[in-house]
């Protein structure tokens, strides 16, 4: 059974809302974001980054000329909403007003004050599973303009430090056509040895003494990935349109980003020409499962071993 509940402060992000089914447990916050600032088994660990002091804020002159005097966006951690493709400083919305939430039955809605200086309303749902470790967080983007808007809905879970996230390649057969896509930020290099390059897997290691980050982005076509934290493994799974879809980034429907605090699992939907009042709406599947054996991150035959215990 999924019970929903209000905790008056979590950490230092002041009010959230516990929503758990006796198994997993989320905290979303509700005085600022919203954000996942917590999503793990009940008493175990948070997958979700919490440190929100690692995060320095936003708020040079750009900013608050376009958001207004006295505002900053904190990244404060946890999984929020976006919209791609990215710009500077409209995407960085300073997200720290009162959070609106409905309970439902399953979980709770999340409605924070509408963009308007970007003219979009952003909602986060959640619905739990009664009785094991899945539940579905759900974003919606309105276009609350009166112009037609072009964007996808972007999901950025920015995780806990220490872990290896387990990118499955695009395995389809395309002759003498290619058969996937990569997309590589200016400030990656390619032989970054936090990154494994396998013939069905990329893997990307979080190293918290690493003074570079990195930024890699892919067309999956399986939609899913795994984040593989000591014994336990977040898996990400989203539906994808690929190869036909329109993304963001030349392509992907996957992105992560990782520094020396933290790792972005991120999923991006298709980019959609937004009419004013109409929205676009992306799920994403979230599991925690326990690791079922040990695993070689650097070597495709292990992980497949691995993944096939799942």
């Amino acid at each position: 059974m999924v019970t929903v509940k209000e905790l008056e402060q979590f950490e230092n992000y002041g009010k959230c809302v516990c929503i758990s089914n006796g198994t997993i447990e989320a905290y979303v916050t509700v005085d600022i974001g919203p954000r996942i600032i917590r999503f793990g088994h009940i008493g175990g660990q948070n997958i979700m980054c919490q440190n929100r002091k690692a995060f320095a804020p936003k708020n040079d002159q750009r900013f608050t000329d376009y958001f207004g005097a006295g505002k900053q966006w904190e990244n404060l951690g946890g999984h929020r909403i976006w919209t791609s493709p990215e710009s500077y400083p409209e995407t960085y919305y300073p997200d720290m007003d009162p959070v609106a939430f409905e309970i439902t039955g399953d979980g709770a809605v999340f409605t924070p004050k509408p963009e308007t200086e970007n003219g979009v309303a952003k909602t986060m749902e959640i619905k739990m599973d009664p009785d094991d470790a899945n539940m579905q967080v759900i974003m919606r983007v309105k276009n609350i303009s009166d112009a037609k808007k072009q964007f996808a809905v972007w999901g950025l879970s920015v995780s806990a430090a220490g872990g290896t996230l387990i990118i499955p390649m695009n395995t389809n057969d395309t002759g003498l056509l290619s058969n996937r896509i990569i997309s590589v930020w200016p400030y990656t290099d390619m032989s970054d040895d936090r990154i494994y390059w396998g013939k069905k897997y990329v893997t990307v290691r979080q190293d918290t003494a690493a003074t570079q980050p990195l930024k890699l982005g892919f067309d999956l076509n399986g939609g899913q990935v795994f984040y593989l934290l000591g014994n336990e493994i977040f898996r990400k799974a989203y539906n994808t349109n690929h190869p036909c879809g329109n993304y963001p980034d030349g392509g992907c429907s996957f992105e992560t980003y990782t520094n020396n605090a933290m790792i972005e699992i991120e999923s991006l939907g298709e980019l959609q020409e937004v009419l004013p009042g109409g929205e676009s709406v992306s799920t994403e599947n979230w599991s925690l499962l326990s690791k079922p054996c040990e695993v070689d991150v650097r070597n495709d035959d292990s992980i497949d071993r691995m993944l096939e215990k799942l």
